[in-house]
């Protein structure tokens, strides 16, 4: 330990320098302080060039004036949604009016009839509101040259936090979706998967989240390299045309023609070529039941098709994919995603493990989808490859292969999950992001 000096000591002389050798030092001084702020700036440099292009506020039109909730969160995400809103008073999603039918926000009957009607809309918003949390704490740390496993388990662990999971009452509604470029969708890295998001990747970012079963189905894509921006605008916008063209007695063909005519209205240059934007034709929205992510009718993203209309009370999905390939998407090898078949029975099984692993699903996830990382998270004793199988050829399970178009091409992705309520419709899912 160093002592003091007594105040006995007589002090020494100061040495008196050269005028030469103080102004060489300060030189040096000045020298070192401009090397330090070069440095921080290119720091700054750096993380912008990183930031996600998908997120900037500037680049989208909003429909409507809806403005976000207080924000109630700490900086580092740790207070579940529950507790955030003790009075289960959640923050509504976008409320908008229907176009096709601006009589009912003002009408006596219609308020009425919302006010009776059995929604459990502090499920749903918790939910929503748990999933704008989740991915603007995401959009927080995603950068290249992270591994896609490490940024799922991390988004997951997060969504798992914040809406206080506990088995089928709450939790993640289906497996994080980070889906590269050709691939549309399904994608979630399996065990041991050491894939890295690069630089010049189109990402797609599909999550949900679950409250006693209501189903918040949302996605974004991120893109860190400007060139894709006209991709990404093109599907932001023909994502919000068809929220804006759905409705209570709305053809589902009529959004599709809709989506498409905005869709393909865009084109996007990529190293010196120019692509056209097309829609993924067989990829489409859905509409959305209590544990059933995709509950019979079909939401389709080009014109022609089904003639069915939307009904009061309904839950959708409207999602659209934009692609620079072909257009059509086909499935690819190494399946992540698995789901319980909805309406499936009692099936005896022969083989001990199947029944154990269904036994597992069924207290789990029930009906939701799972992938294989999560039965090894949740610590299922024994192999469960060959079990998992057996229950697929059984037709238990059915698998959901990753969907991808040419390779080489570019794909992205919006969705938003609304809700047809009498007065109006809300898009319970919309944030200040997109």
């Amino acid at each position: 330990m160093l002592q003091k000096k007594s105040k006995s000591q007589p002090l020494k002389k100061r040495r008196r320098l050269k005028p030469r050798t103080n102004l060489k030092r300060l030189l040096k001084r000045k020298r070192k302080k401009r090397k330090r702020n070069k440095k921080k700036k290119d720091a700054e440099e750096e993380e912008h060039k990183y930031a996600p292009r998908a997120l900037d506020n500037s680049k989208f039109r909003l429909l409507g004036d809806w403005t976000e909730g207080e924000w109630k969160q700490t900086e580092d995400y740790s207070i579940p949604i529950a507790d955030q809103f003790p009075d289960n008073e959640y923050p509504l999603g976008e409320i908008m009016e229907y176009s096709h039918d601006t009589s009912r926000i003002t009408s006596e009957e219609m308020r009425e009839k919302e006010r009776i009607m059995k929604y459990d809309y502090e499920a749903i918003r918790r939910g929503a509101e748990c999933h704008r949390q989740v991915r603007k704490y995401a959009q927080s740390f995603i950068k290249p040259g992270m591994k896609l496993i490490d940024i799922c388990h991390k988004l997951e662990a997060k969504n798992l936090e914040l809406i206080q999971a506990n088995y089928l009452e709450a939790g993640q509604a289906f497996p994080t979706g980070i889906s590269i470029n050709d691939c549309a969708a399904h994608y979630s890295p399996n065990p041991g998967d050491d894939k890295i998001l690069g630089e010049d990747d189109v990402c797609k970012l599909d999550f949900g989240t679950h409250v006693g079963g209501n189903i918040i189905d949302c996605a974004f894509t991120i893109a860190f390299n400007e060139k894709y921006d006209n991709l990404l605008q093109a599907v932001k916008d023909a994502t919000n045309t068809g929220i804006k063209t759905a409705g209570i007695d709305v053809r589902l063909c009529d959004i599709g023609e809709a989506i498409q005519e905005v869709m393909e209205s865009y084109e996007v240059e990529l190293d010196g070529t120019t692509y056209p934007v097309k829609c993924c034709r067989n990829l489409n929205g859905h509409l959305i039941g209590k544990y059933q992510v995709h509950a019979g009718k079909s939401v389709p993203i080009v014109k022609g098709g089904d003639t069915t209309k939307m009904e009061e009370g309904e839950v959708y999905a409207i999602e659209t994919f934009g692609s620079t390939g072909k257009g059509v998407v086909y499935e690819e090898a190494d399946c992540s995603h698995y789901m319980k078949d909805f309406h499936v029975g009692k099936v005896p099984l022969r083989n001990p493990k199947a029944r154990a692993l269904i036994s597992h699903i069924n207290k789990h996830y029930g009906t939701l989808a799972f992938c294989k990382r999560w039965i090894e998270r949740d610590g299922f004793k024994g192999g469960y490859i060959l079990p998992l199988k057996n229950l697929c050829d059984e037709g238990v399970i059915t698998a959901y292969p990753p969907l991808n178009d040419i390779p080489g091409s570019y794909v992205a992705q919006y969705e938003h999950t609304i809700l047809l309520k009498p007065t109006s419709k809300e898009v319970v899912s919309r944030g200040q992001d997109y």
